[in-house]
């Protein structure tokens, strides 16, 4: 059976892409990769303009698979918004790589040594509020490209240290850069991040059945936890709002924070349940922290939106 496959064209996405064709490919079916250039990919080194942030990393991969010209489509998940698309589903999240950010830097850095640094690149309101309320006074820029244009940046001076997704850095192999894993009590990941969806139609049984057999029940636990935390929350791309699950045995732990665009109020909360309640342990911990005043933190995120910076 041949298959197609569509994905983005940047070298991180055809990596992500290449391990689920390797999947299928393994299990005997023909693999066509189909690149298909999003609108984050148009303003990868420019703002997207005002409005565009939600699924512009995603959306005319899904109009493709929605329209039969791909039969299947892979994300990085927390670029998918969390309200679903008519039509379609998530088929499988494979094994999650690394949640966690790190920090890059042209020399080793520890912990210790973070306020030490001026200039910090990062195009994530999320990163940025976090680092502002351990570091009220640090010098933060927006930056946007795709990996290999942030590094040069970072190479050429522009930056002291950038903040990056370790599991990017994995898949792109870049194990020999100085980079520092920032802790979750440090820096909480955005929701559904290291982790890869495969989309599918909801109407194709037989490609449900096909991507199903991909799927990694440990890690979509996890990250439809984190979602629906997210999606209750309504926190959008815009917000600073974290969260990482962490499977045990049986039991799923969950932990969420919402902070204010300046770093300087932040809501943390922690409930745990078992692993088949995903989805109602992030709608519990959401209510939980808007009980505490999350609510008009993400508002004042939406009405701040700095220019250059997404979630």
């Amino acid at each position: 059976m041949h298959l197609r496959l569509g994905t983005r064209g940047s070298l991180l996405a055809r990596n992500q892409a290449a391990q689920v064709a390797d999947l299928l490919a393994a299990r005997g079916f023909e693999v066509e990769t189909v690149i298909i250039r999003t609108t984050g990919d148009k303003y990868q080194e420019g703002v997207p303009p005002l409005g565009k942030d939600r699924g512009i990393f995603t959306k005319e991969l899904q109009q493709a698979l929605l329209e039969g010209k791909i039969d299947v489509a892979v994300h990085s998940l927390k670029d998918l918004p969390t309200e679903p698309v008519q039509g379609l589903r998530i088929g499988a999240v494979l094994p999650r790589a690394s949640p966690f950010d790190v920090l890059v830097c042209r020399r080793s850095v520890e912990l210790s040594g973070i306020s030490t640094l001026g200039r910090i690149g990062t195009g994530s309101a999320r990163r940025k509020a976090q680092l502002l309320y351990l570091f009220p006074h640090m010098v933060i820029e927006p930056i946007r490209g795709n990996v290999d244009t942030r590094l040069r940046k970072l190479d050429e001076g522009q930056f002291d240290g950038i903040i990056l997704a370790e599991a990017a850095m994995e898949r792109l192999g870049l194990h020999s850069r100085a980079y520092l894993r920032l802790p979750g009590a440090f820096m909480l990941p955005a929701p559904a991040q290291g982790a890869i969806a495969v989309e599918i139609r909801a109407d194709d049984p037989q490609i449900r059945e096909i991507v199903g057999e991909l799927d990694h029940l440990p890690s979509r636990a996890a990250v439809e936890a984190e979602r629906h935390f997210l999606r209750v929350l309504q926190g959008g791309c815009l917000a600073p709002v974290a969260a990482l699950g962490i499977v045990r045995g049986d039991r799923l732990i969950l932990a969420g924070r919402v902070l204010s665009p300046d770093g300087r109020k932040r809501l943390d909360g922690t409930l745990s349940s078992l692993l088949t309640e995903a989805e109602k342990l992030g709608e519990r911990l959401a209510e939980q922290l808007l009980d505490q005043g999350a609510a008009p933190l993400i508002t004042a995120a939406r009405e701040f939106s700095p220019e250059g910076f997404a979630s």
